[in-house]
């Protein structure tokens, strides 16, 4: 897997720049939307404030990786550590994560949400899903990791799983496949608790 950390704004007088055609493309991106509390900071607005602005370069993803033909994507909503967050911080995060699922859904995707659906933060217009679900031609395969580590998944597994031998079909994200790039804007360097790749 190719880890590239990055910030995917290229624009020009609002728009995004004309994308080139591509010799060779990963399969799957997974994307970290990250830097959003600094965002807002350096605007002055409150941390919780830059959460909703996140959602639009999530759709400007989506629609890039559809015209170029990218088979999946995967976003990383929020990890289990981010609930540890002010209140009023974890209100703001899970309803962006709720806002982008529903404006995926308006458009062509087979949609996929994995994380502790046991756990209150999970918020419940998520819970349908859980399970894909395709929505207009299904032209890309999304998915997004809610309230969701890796640790929590390997122990899913554990949980799941009465064969050792067949623990990796058991992790909940057992039906998203290997990374082959991943982007992670806002400028730090780290995997915050990605898919156990």
């Amino acid at each position: 897997m190719k880890i590239i950390y990055s910030i995917f704004e290229q624009r020009d007088g609002g728009n995004f720049l004309e994308i080139p055609k591509f010799k060779r493309l990963p399969k799957h991106i997974a994307i970290i939307p990250d830097g959003n509390r600094r965002w807002a900071l350096t605007r002055g607005m409150e941390k919780h404030e830059g959460y909703k602005y996140g959602i639009i370069p999530g759709v400007e993803v989506y629609d890039i990786c559809v015209k170029v033909g990218i088979d999946e994507v995967t976003f990383f909503g929020f990890t289990q550590d981010n609930t540890k967050r002010p209140q009023v911080q974890r209100k703001a995060f899970v309803d962006a994560c709720i806002k982008s699922v529903q404006e995926i859904a308006k458009r062509d995707a087979e949609i996929l949400v994995v994380g502790n659906t046991g756990s209150d933060i999970f918020p419940e217009e998520l819970l349908a899903y859980t399970k894909k679900t395709k929505v207009g031609k299904s032209r890309i395969k999304i998915n997004f990791l809610i309230n969701y580590g890796w640790h929590w998944d390997l122990a899913y597994a554990f949980d799941n799983s009465s064969d050792n031998k067949k623990l990796l079909e058991s992790i909940a994200s057992a039906n998203i496949p290997r990374i082959d790039l991943l982007i992670r804007w806002g400028g730090r360097r780290r995997l915050s608790g990605m898919l156990p790749i």
